[in-house]
Order: structure tokens, then sequence, then C-alpha cells
């Protein structure tokens, strides 16, 4: 029974560990700096800064400065958030004011 116990505790600490080390690559794509873009910017800074502190990379593309890119990540409005990792991709449209969407999306939730 000590090590029934002893073997769910160590799972326990391996599924914590690979929760913690889980790594967030996220690609916001905005059409210039208008305020709609600039709020998208904000929002997911702050959920970033919030829940995902020290394991995400954001990049911010604007597809303005370079359309190609927008049409080959198949991005059809702005503001767009991809999620390309951890998989499954998935992909977000809007300012990102709704937290509880994102957190869902992004499976942040606990």
């Amino acid at each position: 029974m000590a090590k029934q116990k002893n073997d769910i505790g160590k799972q326990l600490e391996q599924r914590t560990k690979k929760k913690e080390m889980k790594k967030y690559v996220l690609h916001l794509y905005v059409a210039g700096l208008s305020p709609r873009s600039q709020k998208a910017i904000d929002n997911i800074k702050k959920l970033c800064d919030e829940h995902l502190k020290g394991q995400y990379e954001l990049v911010i593309q604007d597809i303005y400065k370079n359309p190609v890119m927008a049409k080959n990540s198949q991005i059809l409005a702005a503001p767009t958030l991809v999620k390309e990792l951890p998989l499954p991709l998935r992909k977000f449209v809007g300012d990102m004011s709704n937290t509880e969407r994102l957190i869902l999306g992004l499976d942040l939730k606990e």
C-alpha cells in the first residue's frame, strides 16, 4: 500500500513537471497599430504574463508589412492569435479581451 501511494506521488510530480516545462509558441497577427491591434497586443501580453510566465514565446506579426506571410498562414482577419505549440494548433480572432475563452482555448484551465 505504501509503495502504491509513493507511485501515485511520483506520477503527480511528473505531470506537474511536464506542465511546467510546456513551452507555448504564439503568433499574434495584427493590421498595423490600429486601436484594435494595440488592444489585442496589450491583452495577450497581460494574459501571458499572468498565466504563462517564462513559458511562452510571443511573436507579433504585422500583416500590412508582410501580406505574403499572412496568406501563407491562412490569416483571414486581424487581429488573430495562433497557438502553434503545444499542439493542437488553435486560432483566436478578435481583440483578445475574452480572457476566459482564451484560457480555455489555450488549455490553461486547471
